[in-house]
């Protein structure tokens, strides 16, 4: 199914063990029979950070405002509007806002993953 729509007529849910985290899932299987991949909205209000997580799938992000870092393993790397993240399987990261406004990213996922997080495995 085509699909054109503005990101913000989605609703914003929180995201789960991250206060002031909200994600929009703008591309879905169920709402828009795509087939390999998911891509979601990721909103952090400033001092709010995702969980610091790994899981079996990789995934790509791209900064669309804000400032801020992510923790990769043992790593930090320095983030902002016009960057591409990309993190591997098994990879323990976390994204922290220590700006002044939202940090705010597209999270593009493999359907393989959403549909085993959405089973509880």
């Amino acid at each position: 199914m085509f699909k054109v729509q503005d990101y913000r007529e989605v609703e914003a849910e929180p995201f789960e063990g991250a206060p002031g985290v909200t994600i929009r899932w703008v591309i879905d299987e169920h709402l828009d029979d795509a087939p390999t991949f998911a891509m979601r909205i990721i909103e952090v209000q400033p001092g709010s950070a995702t969980p610091y997580h790994t899981h079996w799938q990789e995934h790509g992000n791209y900064i669309l405002e804000g400032i801020g870092y992510v923790r990769y393993g043992e790593e930090v790397h320095r983030v902002k509007a016009g960057d591409v993240v990309f993190v591997p399987p098994d990879a323990q990261h976390q994204y922290v806002n220590d700006g002044d406004g939202v940090l705010r990213f597209i999270c593009v996922i493999p359907l393989p993953w959403v549909r085993k997080a959405r089973q509880g495995a």
